[in-house]
């Protein structure tokens, strides 16, 4: 009897579970989203129906001008194994496309036959969505303005923003991320963020936010 610890070393290798980490497919995360799906069929064997075309069913034969009798009746016996042959083929792979339809929709319903159709209207619909969600985010960042509330949490606002253009393979360099932010402060910091431009030391986001968050208490005890 396996150990409760090798059990669960067994769960956690356990392909399918990762069915859970697919995340909803959304307007941004086409790429992540059909990443991970197609890892999980992967990993789990049952991605037949995306790496190979559906089974083409075997034509009957047809007998030859001057073909003899044993010479057709052979064909003909070789045709059944055939279709033996092709009846397996192609039973497997509805099995395994329904199974990649089920995880790929996984509640929704759509019109599809197979899971590569699926993909295709998925790919079409959400490559021209994710540009305008791309233009979404990035006008955001760039109107994002402090106005009071406390200022690690709109850098953390921002920067959450930001860490959305990565699965899109836009993501921003803490350097131009610390831009951004004091681009939106108010004019009270304007001496803040030019003694940082004249330092010759970079901040990552964690520094920003702590050289913030003082610089916020210097100025209100004034």
């Amino acid at each position: 009897m396996a150990s409760p610890s090798s059990s669960k070393v067994a769960d956690g290798l356990n392909p399918m579970a990762f069915i859970s980490h697919i995340p909803p497919l959304e307007g941004g995360n086409y790429r992540v989203w059909r990443e991970k799906y197609e890892l999980t069929l992967a990993l789990s064997e049952n991605d037949l129906a995306l790496t190979s075309p559906c089974p083409t069913e075997p034509v009957d034969p047809v007998r030859e001008e001057n073909e003899s009798d044993a010479d057709f009746t052979t064909r003909q016996r070789d045709h059944v194994e055939v279709c033996m042959k092709y009846d397996l083929e192609r039973k497997k792979w509805d099995i395994l496309n329904r199974k990649c339809l089920m995880v790929a929709i996984r509640g929704s319903i759509l019109d599809c036959d197979t899971a590569t159709e699926y993909l295709k209207k998925m790919e079409s619909q959400f490559t021209g969505s994710s540009k305008a969600y791309t233009s979404t985010l990035i006008k955001k960042l760039f109107n994002e303005k402090y106005t009071g509330g406390g200022i690690r949490e709109h850098i953390l606002k921002i920067s959450n923003t930001a860490s959305k253009l990565k699965p899109i393979d836009l993501g921003l360099k803490d350097e131009f991320l610390i831009h951004l932010v004091f681009a939106s402060l108010p004019k009270e910091y304007k001496t803040f963020v030019v003694n940082y431009n004249m330092q010759p030391d970079k901040w990552n986001i964690e520094k920003l936010i702590a050289m913030c968050v003082q610089e916020e208490k210097r100025l209100k005890s004034l």
